[in-house]
């Protein structure tokens, strides 16, 4: 499409004036007058038959970003015409995900019809990122058309927590279990996998004596074992809408998803295979499991899908679907976040279900803000009843969880903070007492 560029505008308006000047001047010959709208109607079409030509423009996305790292992303234009111009102006269409600089709209200067430009993208919030329209126009060779293209395309980026924070603070604290002895001691004397018999020492437990074999060589014979592998984790994140809400500026589910991240790099370091779910109402993610350090990144693209919802969260559905699938015995790590005692009592028999065959770790993070108010000196009547409501929320909140320590489940009650570092040193212990 085209349209008149405000030169052709002002052209336009200003001919009117000089068109009644003309006919003042020479009332003869008042008809030269109306030459002048016309005239421009001509000029206008001319450019915008010379001007036209055939445009495309590619938007070079990376495959993810991390929130709140600006990235600058190349855009190439081409312009092939008899005329092409030389200077294009180019508009992105805008996502919520991300905060692009001067409203998406840049110039790119034009040589031989082909130039390269970049606009500046800040991710804001987790999740993918769908620019659909990238928008060109220029101007024909006199100035007084805009000549405009709409290119349509699915142009998608996956948004993604800081990754080279969590990586680096993954390494810290496998270095830091390394040297501690609880992840690189020798694969061999604990675990529970059989490696080999060998022929008792002095300091090796005594537990281990295979008391058959010792009598069959007339010497102590110990079994020793190396630390098991390929154990299965479930990341099972809770998506509904208690998760959606903020702590300290961050949505809890996102949260969630450093934690996860961070676990996940430990264990994938580990050996361990790694299977990400996401629910609310109902099942939205379910991924088989992967395995080794290099599956990582599929990790985190799996965890960009992970979208934001205003449903309320259905325990029994989602962890039903979840452990239908599992055919052998897995840990299963679920964060979630309850309020009410009615949802809560149907996350308690979800659980119990669960735990006849898997090993479950439940993740939470504390309430500070209904902390905030208990701790807080009132000073009128109606602190006087919020804090009586946040201690009552407490209460309830304590009682489930007791619940579900009573049930044999496993509960982290987490700073905002410190859910991947909680989270680690959960796994890690459950690791080392051989109960994966």
């Amino acid at each position: 499409m085209f349209y008149p560029t405000r030169l052709a505008v002002i052209g336009a308006v200003a001919g009117a004036p000089l068109a009644l000047a003309l006919a003042v001047a020479l009332p003869g010959r008042w008809q030269l007058a109306l030459l002048w709208p016309p005239a421009l109607l001509l000029l206008v079409l001319a450019d915008a038959l010379l001007g036209a030509a055939r445009a495309t423009a590619e938007l070079v996305l990376p495959r993810s970003a991390a929130i709140g790292a600006p990235l600058d992303v190349p855009v190439i234009v081409g312009i092939a015409g008899q005329r092409p111009p030389r200077r294009v102006e180019v508009a992105l269409s805008p996502d919520p995900l991300v905060a692009i600089e001067d409203d998406g709209r840049i110039g790119v200067a034009l040589l031989g019809g082909e130039g390269i430009g970049a606009l500046t993208l800040t991710p804001v919030r987790r999740g993918t990122a769908a620019f659909r329209d990238l928008w060109l126009r220029w101007t024909g060779p006199l100035g007084l058309v805009w000549h405009q293209r709409r290119l349509a395309g699915e142009r998608r980026l996956a948004i993604l927590p800081d990754i080279q924070a969590i990586q680096d603070r993954g390494a810290q604290l496998f270095q830091r279990h390394a040297l501690q002895g609880l992840v690189a001691q020798a694969d061999r004397g604990d675990g529970t996998d059989f490696h080999a018999l060998v022929e008792f020492r002095a300091g090796m437990d005594r537990r281990a004596i295979d008391w058959k074999q010792s009598a069959r060589f007339h010497k102590l014979h110990a079994k020793e074992f190396h630390s098991e592998r390929n154990s299965q984790i479930v990341f099972a994140i809770d998506a509904g809408r208690q998760m959606s809400e903020p702590v300290a500026g961050m949505p809890r589910v996102d949260r969630a998803v450093i934690g996860a991240l961070l676990c996940g790099w430990v264990a994938l370091k580990l050996g361990d295979r790694i299977a990400l779910s996401a629910f609310d109402a109902r099942p939205r993610i379910s991924s088989g499991f992967i395995g080794g350090a290099a599956a990582f990144p599929e990790l985190q693209h799996l965890a960009a899908t992970i979208d934001y919802s205003n449903e309320e969260t259905n325990y029994t559905f989602a962890l039903t679907t979840l452990a239908a699938r599992l055919t052998r015995r897995s840990m299963i790590v679920l964060f979630t976040e309850f309020t009410d005692l009615t949802s809560a009592d149907f996350l308690v028999r979800a659980v119990a279900r669960l735990m006849k065959k898997h090993l479950i770790l439940i993740v939470v993070l504390r309430d500070e803000e209904l902390e905030t108010i208990v701790d807080r000196a009132p000073e009128t009547p109606a602190d006087v009843t919020r804090a009586v409501t946040a201690a009552a929320l407490l209460r309830d909140r304590l009682l489930v969880l007791t619940r579900l320590r009573h049930l044999g489940a496993h509960v982290i009650e987490s700073e905002h903070d410190r859910v991947g570092d909680r989270l680690v040193h959960g796994y890690i212990d459950l690791k080392r007492r051989n109960l994966l």
